[in-house]
């Protein structure tokens, strides 16, 4: 008798073939090509998507099924020029590349992204990759920017110059990414790729040692003969130490032989690509007569010129900061109204007491009166994202690169400090792009003075409790020209303490910004869209996680212990008593003489203890430190007004004025107050003794600069007569 496993088909019913083994891919390319996008498409998946180079810079995942099922998973490395590594996100490509990134598998497939209207700059990363012996597939992406600028490419000729499979691409659109799926399932299939291109006799002979003791190591002959050309350039000292000994030895061997015989080892692989390159771009791409001036040139003669390029620039960043608060005002107010409704709408089905505080005040409040700011932020992610989609950002940086080397920072270091505007931790992780590094170093210590977002909503609650609406000149209304000030003195501050850093600790030179203009587009809608979700998304998730914590956290230390007032007792004096003697009191009368000084009270001390876990927390607790106790006012009376309308319980004075509200603001400026960023601090600076050294610096400082500063706004201020 025959048995049958569960599940298992009946003896002669026809066997389902068993999906294909899935395959690995790994998607590289020069920066700004649309490799990027070229993953969205291929995986669905939704990835930030700047119009400026260097915008990935971790390795990123996303997986698909292709026509037979078979899954495919897409690795997103950084952006690269070549296989000689320069900066940090630069040597992840080639480890991956190479097999030898610790737990990551080994890739099946290559496919390299290059933009058909610049596809002779794309070629030397082609080239090299051509020598891995890998399957390899093209993906000639932004063909519609090359018709648009009247380029024509042979792709028949092209496939014959690389022995590749080359499939035309537009990926904003969609077109060609199916015949690139295709492509991908087959490319194990083809025959593999090699050198396109011969060294001369007498230098393959100098190399031929080279390439064998680098076999011996392990590596396959053809990546050997690769390996031989990187390490004769020197890019990196500590690449030929990886290999031992003997490799060192043979190294130095071949470059003495090659000088023998005339040949400049470092430049032998540049001059051998970079022929073979104008070659394959003689046989294979047709261009236009030279003419006039392009679209794109005659717009930078007026955005970079040298006076009226930096003036522009300001004025976009006054407009960007101007409409923050125009345009957003009325979504506020309606965010901020359903959050009211909702607090009084649940409130009305709970018991009064503890519960329905704990709800309406703790909960409801506190995280309401953080995501009142959505709007906001989403709008000064909207802008970011205009002014990289459409190619501004790259001129941006060149604009700044001249100020900024005078302080000591690279001109790449100005896309990690813009990034700041948004969020510190992103902006810390993108400085990898940058070589050098002492820069990168000092780049690090100064992003956190840029004002992310989570400055946005202490910026904007204070500024429209104590600045007046004003309109100057007819154009721009004194609280966004505040806004401004306040990002503009955080912007001034990173710089002139980058010149002290550079100067001091990280002294060295600065290398010159060399950088690719990219062409002037047209940001497309849907990618824009994405990219403002993503950013809120992240904003509301640490509004649910963080902030809701913190907000029943601090709810529940300004409600307990209870203080029972004797009958008759103001509403107003019972709840200052509450608060003075609960849990949270006690904290902030600890913390209050050394804010005292600064102009604020316990209740701004506790906030500001409470916004190091994020910066935007310091609005929450305020909230709930207003709410607890107050059924008169929660869920109807605004936190601004509360605020305008407090008194000092012994004098009867207002307890915050202009002065302190603008002492506060400059305070945030430039105090750490992030957890988050000081952890990736840590890492990103190094790790361990080294890491933890430059945290205690980065914050040590910066609260040094927050504390003086404000310090000085206050008594300033009030020694020019402004107490009030």
């Amino acid at each position: 008798m025959t048995s049958i496993a569960p599940g298992a088909p009946p003896a002669g019913a026809p066997r389902t073939p068993a999906p294909p083994a899935p395959l690995r891919v790994a998607l590289v390319g020069n920066p700004n090509t649309g490799k990027s996008t070229v993953f969205n498409a291929l995986t669905g998946m939704r990835q930030k998507v700047g119009n400026f180079p260097g915008v990935t810079v971790e390795r990123l995942e996303g997986n698909y099924r292709d026509e037979d099922g078979r899954l495919v998973t897409v690795l997103d490395l950084p952006g690269s020029y070549s296989l000689s590594p320069h900066a940090p996100d630069e040597a992840i490509a080639l480890d991956v590349l190479l097999g030898r990134a610790e737990g990551v598998p080994p890739s099946d497939v290559i496919v390299v992204v290059v933009d058909a209207h610049n596809l002779d700059r794309n070629l030397f990363l082609t080239s090299q990759l051509l020598e891995l012996g890998l399957p390899l597939v093209v993906a000639l992406n932004q063909m519609d920017a090359a018709a648009g600028a009247g380029i024509r490419i042979d792709v028949p000729e092209l496939i014959h110059e690389l022995g590749v499979a080359v499939i035309p691409t537009v990926a904003t659109r969609g077109e060609g990414i199916d015949a690139l799926r295709r492509a991908i399932a087959r490319a194990p299939g083809f025959p593999r790729p090699a050198r396109q291109f011969a060294l001369d006799a007498a230098a393959a002979a100098n190399i031929a040692p080279l390439e064998s003791a680098l076999r011996d190591t392990g590596l396959a002959p053809a990546v050997a003969s690769l390996e031989a050309l990187r390490l004769l350039a020197h890019v990196n000292p500590e690449d030929p130490h990886r290999y031992g000994a003997a490799v060192e030895h043979a190294l130095q061997r071949a470059r003495a032989e090659l000088a023998a015989h005339g040949v400049n080892a470092h430049a032998l692989e540049a001059e051998r690509r970079y022929h073979w390159i104008t070659g394959v771009m003689q046989r294979t791409v047709q261009r236009p007569p030279p003419g006039g001036r392009s679209m794109s040139d005659r717009v930078d003669r007026v955005l970079l010129h040298r006076v009226g390029g930096p003036l522009i620039f300001l004025a976009l960043m006054a407009v960007v900061f101007q409409s923050i608060f125009t345009w957003a005002q009325p979504l506020m107010t309606r965010v901020g109204a359903f959050f009211d409704w909702l607090g009084v709408t649940v409130g009305a089905y709970l018991p009064a007491g503890d519960l329905r505080s704990l709800v309406q005040d703790g909960i409801i409040g506190g995280v309401g009166s953080v995501l009142t700011f959505l709007p906001q932020i989403a709008i000064l992610f909207l802008c970011i994202g205009i002014l990289e989609d459409s190619g501004y950002m790259a001129r941006a940086a060149y604009l700044m690169d001249r100020y900024m080397r005078r302080v000591g920072l690279h001109g790449r270091s100005f896309i990690p400090l813009l990034s700041g505007y948004a969020c510190a931790v992103p902006a810390i992780m993108s400085t990898r792009s940058i070589e050098e590094p002492k820069d990168r170093i000092a780049t690090i210590m100064v992003v956190p003075l840029m004002s992310c977002s989570a400055r946005l909503p202490v910026y904007t609650l204070l500024i429209a409790a104590f600045v007046p609406g004003l309109t100057l000149y007819g154009l721009f209304d004194l609280r966004g020209v505040t806004l401004l000030v306040m990002y503009l003195l955080g912007t001034v501050t990173a710089f002139l303490v980058a010149w002290v850093f550079r100067r001091t600790l990280l002294r060295g030179p600065t290398r010159p910004l060399i950088i690719e203009m990219p062409p002037y587009r047209l940001p497309r809608i849907r990618p824009l869209a994405m990219s403002v979700w993503q950013r809120a998304m992240l904003f509301v998730r640490r509004a649910g996680t963080i902030i809701l914590s913190l907000s029943v956290v601090l709810w529940a230390l300004a409600t307990y212990p209870h203080t029972h007032s004797a009958p008759g007792t103001p509403a107003a004096a019972a709840q200052e008593a509450q608060l003075s003697n609960s849990a949270l009191g006690h904290v902030g009368h600890a913390i209050e003489p050394a804010v005292r000084p600064l102009g604020y009270d316990w209740k701004i001390g506790v906030s500001i203890a409470a916004s190091f876990a994020a910066r935007e927390v310091f609005v929450s607790t305020m909230s709930t430190i207003y709410g607890v106790g107050d059924a008169d006012t929660a869920g109807t009376r605004a936190l601004r007004d509360r605020l305008r309308d407090e008194r000092n319980p012994a004098t009867g004075a207002r307890a915050y004025t202009p002065l302190v509200a603008v002492g506060l603001m400059v305070f945030y400026v430039f105090a750490m107050m992030c957890m988050s960023t000081m952890a990736v601090t840590v890492r990103e600076s190094g790790g361990g003794r080294t890491g933890w050294k430059w945290a205690a610096v980065q914050f040590g400082y910066m609260l040094v600069i927050a504390y003086g500063a404000a310090w000085l706004v206050y008594h300033g201020g009030r020694a020019l007569g402004y107490a009030g």
